[in-house]
């Protein structure tokens, strides 16, 4: 109990930390003295690392051993941590932002070991991996429900203190309650290095273009371009390097054979679904005008329910239940997206309260019985594999969540653009009930200012606004209206895909094995 309750807190560390630096950027940018897009620099910067960094790190532990990697890593978050105290501008924060990606990265990895470490070979499909990645992805809504009330009073620094709190326990936690050892190997190659970089480098450029594509966008910004062709050709050099090598670092032969790209396809589809909430909720909300404190309910009520879709998979989960889940879990993120479709200038947290629970818990659904599969086949190869499938899932929960979220961002101001050109004859001085709201408007203002064109101009500011904000309302709902189609679509294809399954099988992709510690 001691180690799972260590292994919980770890990886709710890690999940806190992730989800401090993206649910308050404005608050950020203004203590930064930095404007908003500006500063998804930070963001950019701490999730850069996280799906690269766990492919040298499996290859580190196993160098030098579960102890020495279970502490040099918490002493790297705790000491990230402190940095964060003595960030004042926005290039100190990108930088230490960058460094405590990198100092993250392995409390996933912890997180699971100790989790592992606590509960029976038996149960660690049904218990351990449920309960991991939930700690994992619970952090985000946790996070916005902690936020208000730690920011009330003070900077962004009163986070930076609660998550150094957070990363001190953690630390104690490790160093009381030692792993089981493992031999060591010596598995590190100078090969290892090259396709490490390259990898980092083109995960990198690719969690920035997409960051980013929707702030400065596409077509008009000329680095997004050469970024993302940079990163196509060195994932490409990456991949040609490790299908030529006889021990690889990750063995691509396997991970693009028929079954596997079947699942990365599976685990990119559904995280690109999920950016209905990421970036759609969540952004909405911005638009209302909402602040954090009249939110902090929505999101408790999206972390209670991961926690009850864990408590459903406790008792159910296993590889090959997977596409059940997964259907079940595509029809609440349909249904909640057609809810969100209909919102209006009137809609508030309150409205959004059953379709956002819809689609945590359809988060959660998904997920470990994904990973359940996935190890499945990993162990059925061989230990060496296990590498190989963590590259796949980190890499498409890391980068198809900024994907998935880059494209929703982009598809409302393209939606917007087109909205507000569809609404502007609206507000043309030859519209007749034009003068009749302006004439109103002004009055409105008469207690404010005795100037007859101050109150004019404020009318019409004010009408300018009231017609902007509807535009993106409705772009909002044209977005949450793609992801229903999208998600009703990837039904279709799971359901013809179980059927041509069933009539003519292929290699399954369930566990023999119980997930071992190694």
């Amino acid at each position: 109990m001691v180690y799972a309750s260590a292994a919980v807190f770890v990886a709710l560390s890690q999940s806190l930390a992730t989800g401090f630096v993206s649910a308050n950027l404005p608050q950020l940018a203004g203590d930064l003295h930095a404007t908003t897009n500006n500063t998804y620099w930070v963001m950019a910067a701490f999730m850069a690392p996280r799906a690269s960094m766990p492919l040298m790190l499996i290859r580190i532990r196993d160098q030098f051993g579960l102890r020495r990697f279970a502490e040099v890593g918490i002493v790297s978050f705790v000491l990230a941590m402190v940095l964060n105290l003595w960030v004042d501008d926005l290039h100190s924060a990108v930088i230490v932002a960058f460094l405590s990606g990198c100092a993250a990265a392995p409390l996933s990895s912890l997180g699971f070991l100790y989790m592992l470490e606590a509960i029976p070979a038996a149960q660690r499909l049904k218990v351990a991996i449920p309960a991991v990645l939930t700690m994992i992805m619970v952090g985000r809504p946790l996070a916005r429900v902690l936020l208000p009330d730690l920011t009330a009073n003070a900077s962004w620094h009163a986070v930076s203190l609660f998550q150094m709190g957070m990363a001190l326990v953690a630390l104690a936690l490790i160093f009381a309650l030692p792993l089981t050892p493992r031999p060591l190997q010596k598995v590190l190659k100078p090969l290892d290095f090259v396709s490490f970089s390259l990898l980092a480098f083109g995960f990198g450029a690719f969690t920035s273009v997409f960051m980013f594509g929707a702030l400065d966008y596409w077509t008009q910004t000329e680095w997004l371009g050469v970024a993302l062709v940079a990163a196509i050709g060195m994932v490409a050099g990456a991949v040609l390097i490790e299908m030529q090598r006889p021990n690889p670092l990750i063995d691509f032969h396997w991970l693009l054979s028929p079954p596997i790209l079947h699942l990365a396809g599976t685990l990119l589809v559904f995280r690109i679904a999920l950016a209905e909430q990421s970036a759609g909720a969540v952004g909405f909300l911005r638009t209302m005008g909402l602040q954090p404190g009249q939110e902090q309910l929505l999101f408790g009520i999206i972390a209670l329910s991961m926690l009850a879709a864990t408590g459903v998979l406790m008792l159910t989960n296993s590889g090959a239940r997977a596409p059940l889940f997964h259907g079940i879990a595509l029809v609440l993120i349909a249904a909640g997206a057609w809810l969100d479709s209909q919102s209006t200038a009137l809609t508030g947290p309150e409205q959004m309260y059953l379709s956002q629970a819809m689609v945590g818990f359809a988060g959660i659904l998904f997920l470990p019985p994904a990973m359940a599969k996935g190890l499945g086949a990993a162990f059925a190869k061989g230990p060496h594999y296990l590498l190989s499938f963590v590259v796949l899932f980190l890499a498409t929960q890391s980068i198809g969540g900024v994907i998935g979220s880059g494209l929703f961002r982009s598809l409302v101001v393209d939606r917007t653009a087109y909205h507000m050109a569809q609404l502007s004859p609206q507000i043309s001085p030859d519209n007749p009930m034009l003068s009749q709201t302006l004439a109103q408007s002004a009055a409105s203002l008469g207690g404010q200012t005795a100037d007859a064109g101050a109150r004019a101009g404020g009318a019409l500011s004010s009408v300018a606004s009231a017609v902007q904000q509807q535009a993106a309302i409705l772009a909002y709902d044209d977005a949450f209206r793609a992801v229903f189609w999208f998600a009703l679509a990837a039904l279709a294809g799971l359901i013809v895909h179980v059927a041509l399954h069933r009539s003519w099988p292929l290699p399954r992709l369930t566990p023999s094995t119980p997930v071992s510690t190694s």
